[in-house]
């Protein structure tokens, strides 16, 4: 695919559409319109390239949590054609310096006090002093933007697997996203978007910013989730919400707090919900109350792939769905035999098009072993797919385990454990077992005050999956290890002393 002259959609309604509101920063109430907007990420600009000499192809790193300031360094960044890196804050300070060490960036941006020695190169500078320096800058002269191909973001993966790598994403990757999630989820100039999402995930990042922006909508930036304030922000008619983005442990905490009144949530398309199984009696619960819910499937590599249409009846006859592939994606569902699986039949994921990442940073063995020898991504995710066209996700391939000879899907039990009315998370992982190979092994919150035993969690699972598939252990615990996006990290489950 050739590349081509990147897309810059701030600039393209500072002059379309100059007084419209961009961006509010919810923390300090400072807006931008789409004319100042454009206006600070050329002083950022003048700031990155003048001020601190950042050039092409280097890179600048974040640890810092939402703000205004981070979408201005960001696409400040891309109109230099250098490289912008988020980093996850919360982080242990040894983690961060790996991936310092690895992307070896010039400049990092962040909000507290550093608990690690930056690399040897690299210029810290506090984020308010950044904004500062932006409003003291001269916009920076206009140069020619990068090729769309060029890598423009690093994000590090959430580490479900224990060994974080770097993912690269091209502004062509980034427009991609914009172009599916805009279509599925109904984006338009009048989008209002909440980001309370991390800005150092893709969807807190891309798919949280790029649609409005490129439909000359508006973001509203929060520092990061809090239950009240959410609720709170979704109930304002002077904001005006009308596309919402979180895992469904956040839905969860929603619906349990003082302030939760859906009925208020008037401007809102849906929520979209993704990055952890959601039950469909949960998404029938949200419906009942009146709000969309509408789960999707994306990963770092390739952005948004799958949603559910925005259509009440839609999601409740498909609740469980992860929905329909987006315009510009490939999608097949590959068997074992390397031949695309029959319908409603099991395979893995395979992506292709624009939205896919190149590949990862400073890891040329592990971007050639994703990809097959004509170019599909391997996306390990296990799924089906209905003849309405409908994808169903199963399970992570590395995740399924063989017991007694048949395939066990961890994913679809967790499933069940979650229909139980007195379970609030459920993880199961196979285990080794002399009899059967594996058997499974499953770790369950209850919800609070609730009391549960392992016999009447067999019962549950045994009423409503085959035998095989019923954990043969159940152990009870106060919370389940995630990451900042809410996946479980099963990992650290596998490597968890239980009692004997």
């Amino acid at each position: 695919m050739p590349a081509f002259i990147t897309s810059d959609s701030v600039a393209l309604h500072a002059s379309a559409q100059p007084d419209r509101l961009a961006c509010v920063d919810l923390a300090t109430g400072r807006r931008w319109t789409y004319r100042a907007l454009d206006d600070a990420i050329q002083r950022a600009v003048g700031v990155l390239a003048i001020g601190h000499r950042v050039e092409q192809g280097q890179r600048i790193a974040t640890i810092a949590r939402n703000s205004a300031d981070l979408l201005i360094a960001q696409q400040a960044a891309m109109r230099l054609g250098a490289i912008f890196v988020p980093l996850n804050w919360r982080l242990a300070a040894a983690e961060l310096q790996a991936a310092l060490a690895d992307c070896d960036p010039v400049l990092l941006l962040h909000d507290t006090a550093l608990e690690m020695v930056p690399p040897a190169c690299c210029v810290p500078i506090e984020v308010e002093a950044f904004a500062a320096a932006v409003v003291a800058q001269r916009p920076a002269p206009r140069r020619p933007l990068p090729l769309d191909d060029m890598p423009s973001i690093i994000l590090y993966t959430s580490g479900t697997s224990g060994r974080p790598k770097g993912v690269i994403v091209t502004e062509r990757n980034a427009m991609a996203t914009a172009v599916n999630f805009g279509v599925l989820g109904r984006v338009g100039n009048a989008s209002v978007f909440l980001c309370d999402a991390p800005m150092f995930h893709v969807i807190g990042l891309i798919t949280n910013l790029r649609p409005p922006l490129l439909q000359g909508g508006t973001v509203l930036i929060s520092p990061s989730f809090d239950a009240g304030a959410t609720n709170r922000r979704l109930a304002d008619p002077t904001l005006g919400v009308t596309h919402y983005f979180c895992v469904p442990q956040m839905a969860g905490m929603l619906r349990e707090h003082a302030d939760f009144a859906p009925a208020r949530w008037t401007s809102l398309t849906a929520i979209f919900t993704g990055g952890a199984p959601n039950p469909a009696a949960d998404i029938n619960w949200w419906l009942a109350q009146g709000i969309r819910m509408a789960d999707g499937f994306g990963m770092t590599e390739a952005g948004t792939v799958l949603c559910m249409p925005v259509e009440a009846e839609r999601i409740a006859r498909k609740a469980g769905s992860s929905g329909l592939p987006a315009p510009m994606v490939g999608l097949r569902i590959v068997g074992d035999d390397g031949h695309d699986a029959a319908s409603g039949e099991p395979g893995e994921v395979w992506l292709s098009g624009p939205n896919v990442t190149p590949g990862y940073w400073n890891r040329p063995q592990d971007t050639a072993s994703a990809f097959t020898a004509d170019g599909w991504l391997r996306t390990g995710d296990i799924a089906r797919q209905d003849d309405e066209g409908f994808v169903t996700l199963v399970d992570r391939r590395k995740d399924m385990f063989i017991s007694g000879g048949e395939n066990v899907y961890p994913v679809e039990i967790e499933m069940v454990l979650l229909d139980h009315p007195d379970v609030a998370e459920a993880a199961v992982i196979g285990v080794a077992d002399q009899r059967w190979g594996e058997v499974g092994r499953a770790f369950v919150v209850t919800k609070p005050g609730r009391v549960l035993d392992p016999a009447t969690l067999a019962s549950h699972c045994g009423a409503r999956i085959a035998r095989y598939k019923v954990p043969k252990e159940f152990f009870l615990t106060e919370a389940l290890p995630r990451t900042a996006s809410g996946k479980i990290q099963k990992h650290i489950l596998r490597a968890r002393i239980v009692p004997g």
